[in-house]
């Protein structure tokens, strides 16, 4: 099992030096026993979702490899020990924390405390800096706010799923391709992960709840989905349009 002594001192000294809670446990428990499971992530941890913790380390400069075990229930689940540590960019990782912090403020000075992906507004606290295009496929961008975006948890777990199950992610690694994606920028994209399809997150709040739950009576008299009612209101509506325009 690998421990402290098969590490070089500036590399454990780097890893010591993570304050952030998610990729410190990570860290710590590779640190101590060689190797961390997705089962102990989640049950010891409390991260339901593995492979976003892998990845907070692996953007710190951090190498990490994935291997499989077999879990308590005979089942073979995913493990992350450190990989080649000779590709550790520990010059990334010197004063990344206060930049971060720096973006994010700029970030949430220009567009405010929402959600890129759900355009909901959320405390501050609540909104978490991320990669347009990831890590696993551009490397480390220039700290730059442009590079960044500003996510509610929810948003950054279906993002970090959706990206993750890309082909691009796993395969092609072509940086355009990111950069065309709904993931990336929300406000212009032609595909959501290499996929034809396109989506609007739509949010009622304060006195639009009211049309909200009309929208939801009106959905289960017609026996259907409110976002399909909602995508036959919409489509009736540009008909009744083009008519007028016509």
């Amino acid at each position: 099992m690998d421990s402290y002594q098969h590490l070089p001192d500036d590399f454990i000294e780097i890893c010591q030096a993570v304050t952030a809670k998610r990729p410190k446990a990570v860290i710590t428990h590779i640190l101590q026993h060689g190797f961390v499971t997705t089962e102990e992530l989640k049950e010891r941890y409390g991260y339901n979702h593995p492979p976003r913790a892998a990845r907070d380390v692996r953007e710190l400069g951090i190498p990490l490899e994935t291997f499989r075990v077999t879990g308590t229930d005979g089942r073979k689940i995913a493990a992350y020990k450190f990989g080649d540590i000779r590709t550790a960019r520990f010059s990334k990782i010197a004063g990344r924390t206060g930049l971060s912090k720096q973006i994010k403020d700029e970030l949430v000075k220009r567009y405010g405390c929402k959600c890129f992906i759900y355009l909901e507004e959320v405390l501050e606290r609540e909104l978490q800096i991320d990669h347009r295009v990831p890590f696993e496929v551009d490397g480390e961008p220039e700290l730059l706010p442009e590079n960044f975006m500003l996510l509610c948890g929810s948003a950054n777990r279906a993002k970090s799923w959706s990206c993750e199950h890309c082909e691009n992610w796993q395969n092609l690694k072509d940086k355009s391709i990111c950069l065309s994606c709904y993931w990336a920028y929300p406000e212009n994209y032609t595909h959501i992960a290499m996929r034809q399809v396109r989506r609007i997150d739509l949010l009622w709040q304060g006195d639009e709840i009211d049309t909200y739950e009309r929208l939801k009576q009106q959905a289960n008299i017609l026996n259907i989905d409110i976002s399909q009612l909602v995508k036959e209101i919409i489509e009736r509506e540009i008909i009744e349009s083009d008519d007028k325009n016509g």
